[in-house]
């Protein structure tokens, strides 16, 4: 090695953030294994770099003592003195024992030893870029697949996303674009492993934020989210504006913010609500595109019961129970829903809250956008 190592170290300090004393370090560490492992040496052995020059010198370290039990530990104080009058028993002397062609074992150790080093970086820079995106949206590209998941590019590492974090729609072919949820990034002994998902409500929140400027802004904020990933998805908004209107920010002109979260979910149905802090307003605007008549709150029970049209019933309880399920998910209460038929056999009385007869009161379905 020489000065030209210390200048190419100096450049990798500068390009990848490798503090060049911690990488010389590392490889004089490495040299006194090499050493030993070539030479049958003892363990007192101590590598030395020059830091201008990159000249590598071997030292034997050796105890002053009377007389030597192991010449290869130990040296006499007459022979300790022989090098510098100064030394005392007790002393650690140093003899240098650099071999001929060390050099040649230098230079192979150093390259892997920086080899290692420079991979360690780069897995470590491209974990602590993804480990702050957590949570958040990326968009990759489509490689190979197996039976267990996807393996998406996303520039300086593959990630997974899951079989089981696919929706039921998710069909995808070598080349796709597709955008993508981070649930969590790990550290393997392969360096960072970012794993994906298509299923996580999170990715409904991403994807509205970069649709619509008012949720990136804080103008307006999604407040719950509930989904039936590849089906059906319900979020509650709300305006910290009053002269906003949350549910038409999301929307868009003619549909357009809804629909292009829609088509990047397959297709997937999604309910736009009006959030209220009053849990039977809330639980009636999260039951659309059903109409209520009526919600009654049990606070103990955290039950909340509404009623609807007789006409309504199945609309309000949805395909397999998916509506009421998803606005129970929504609004955290358990829904109980009956029928105004239903409700005066059952003698339901002293309701909390009725509401208007409007359909579109609080609350905006966006069925509509996929309608024939």
């Amino acid at each position: 090695m020489n000065a030209e190592f210390i200048d190419a170290l100096e450049q990798l300090q500068r390009e990848k953030g490798i503090d060049k004393d911690t990488l010389l370090e590392a490889i004089e560490a490495a040299l006194i294994s090499g050493y030993k492992r070539n030479f049958n040496s003892a363990p007192n052995v101590r590598v030395e770099i020059n830091r201008d020059t990159g000249e590598v010198k071997v030292y034997a370290r050796k105890t002053v003592v009377e007389e030597p039990q192991d010449p290869r530990l130990e040296i006499s104080l007459d022979a300790a003195l022989d090098i510098h009058p100064n030394y005392q028993l007790g002393d650690i002397v140093e003899i240098e024992v650099t071999p001929r062609d060390f050099g040649r074992i230098a230079a192979q150790t150093a390259k892997q030893v920086v080899t290692q080093r420079i991979r360690e970086a780069e897995r470590s820079i491209v974990y602590s870029k993804f480990v702050d995106r957590a949570e958040d949206i990326v968009t990759g590209v489509v490689g190979r697949q197996d039976a267990r998941a996807t393996y998406v590019d996303l520039g300086q590492t593959e990630a997974v996303l899951p079989v089981s974090e696919q929706m039921p729609t998710d069909r995808f072919r070598p080349g796709d674009r597709v955008k993508a949820y981070i649930t969590r990034v790990e550290r393997t002994s392969k360096g960072p492993q970012v794993v994906l998902s298509r299923t996580h409500p999170g990715l409904l929140k991403r994807l509205f934020e970069l649709e619509v400027p008012e949720i990136y802004d804080g103008v307006v904020e999604i407040k719950a989210v509930a989904r039936e990933a590849g089906h059906r998805s319900k979020i509650a908004v709300h305006s910290r504006n009053p002269e906003v209107d949350p549910i038409g920010a999301c929307v868009g002109s003619r549909g357009m913010r809804v629909q292009a979260v829609v088509n990047e979910l397959g297709g997937e149905k999604i309910d736009i609500v009006k959030w209220s802090d009053d849990p039977a307003e809330f639980v009636s605007n999260a039951l659309s595109p059903a109409k209520v008549v009526s919600v009654q709150i049990f606070e103990e029970d955290k039950v909340a019961r509404a009623v609807v049209p007789d006409h309504q019933l199945s609309l309000a309880i949805g395909k397999e129970g998916q509506n009421a399920r998803l606005a129970a998910k929504l609004t955290g209460w358990k829904i109980d829903i009956k029928s105004e038929t239903q409700a005066a056999e059952l003698g339901m009385f002293g309701r909390i809250t009725d509401f208007e007869d409007d359909d579109e009161v609080g609350t905006l379905s966006a069925d509509w956008l996929n309608e024939p």
